[in-house]
């Protein structure tokens, strides 16, 4: 009895241990994204026409961007966010540029679990139980954060996505072929019915999703600032649609998708406040 109860309890474990590290929700996103492919490949779609006629640029191309798409996938699900290791910000450093003392709305604040000292645009998640750099939300189907190092990636992951989803939502609708009763053309398309049914409904979350992040990025806001900016002492004195790190919808992209690199917000910040636009 000892046993089997010490069996239950070591099986629990190891069923909780899988949904914390993501390993269910990733294999998941693989079983799927390669079940679908193969759904396309298999009936008479435009993929199976161009393979049966040797045009194989078409099929070639769609399968490597779905590649791309997995790999960028578990790139941004496995990458660093950008967790506070340290307190590596220093009070001192925030008047390095605007030579004036700290105000309540700027000075470091230590976080209540990690015990660390959070930059500003920082934020703790309570999922992976550590501090993120320029938190923008934790997303559970990548189960990780998404932050300062790979937000952008993050970004471009959705945009190849989508693309991938749009093109296969093509593929599906071409293998839909007619037949004479209801019961013969359910048996014949129920696959790819299917398969459009999982598309559609990703792509139009993948679309909205893209549309919310690029609007985002081009205002140098994030989500969680978004969402929570009447709870956040540096955004309180800013108005509703006003964001102190915003410096123009070109700059806010070149930044966020050209230049690496932890930024210090703290002094973007004090000179934002010092030379209003």
């Amino acid at each position: 009895m000892n046993e089997e109860l010490s069996g239950l309890v070591l099986g629990y474990k190891m069923v909780q241990n899988m949904f914390r590290t993501g390993f269910l929700v990733r294999a998941t996103h693989t079983v799927l994204t390669w079940v679908i492919t193969l759904i396309l490949f298999v009936h008479n779609t435009d993929l199976r026409q161009c393979e049966e006629r040797g045009e194989l640029m078409v099929p070639v191309l769609f399968f490597l961007l779905v590649v791309l798409s997995v790999l960028l996938y578990f790139a941004v699900s496995l990458m660093d966010p950008g967790f506070v290791l340290a307190d590596t910000v220093k009070p001192s450093d925030l008047e390095s540029e605007s030579m004036m003392p700290q105000s309540s709305t700027c000075r470091l604040r230590r976080c209540g679990f990690c015990l660390l000292q959070q930059p500003m645009r920082a934020k703790h998640c309570p999922t992976c139980c550590r501090c993120v750099r320029r938190f923008d939300h934790h997303c559970p189907w990548i189960e990780n954060c998404v932050g300062e190092r790979n937000h952008r990636w993050f970004v471009l992951y959705l945009m190849v996505q989508l693309l991938t989803l749009l093109w296969a939502l093509h593929v599906a609708l071409s293998g839909i072929s007619p037949s004479a009763t209801w019961e013969s053309w359910f048996r014949a398309n129920g696959f790819l019915l299917a398969a459009l049914c999982v598309v559609g409904v990703f792509s139009a979350v993948v679309s909205v999703l893209l549309g919310c992040h690029i609007y985002l990025v081009a205002i140098n806001c994030t989500t969680w600032e978004f969402m929570s900016r009447h709870r956040i002492a540096y955004l309180r004195e800013c108005e509703d649609d006003d964001s102190p790190f915003d410096r123009g919808v070109l700059c806010n992209l070149w930044d966020f998708f050209c230049v690496c690199g932890a930024v210090a917000w703290e002094q973007v910040y004090h000179r934002n406040a010092q030379n209003p636009v």
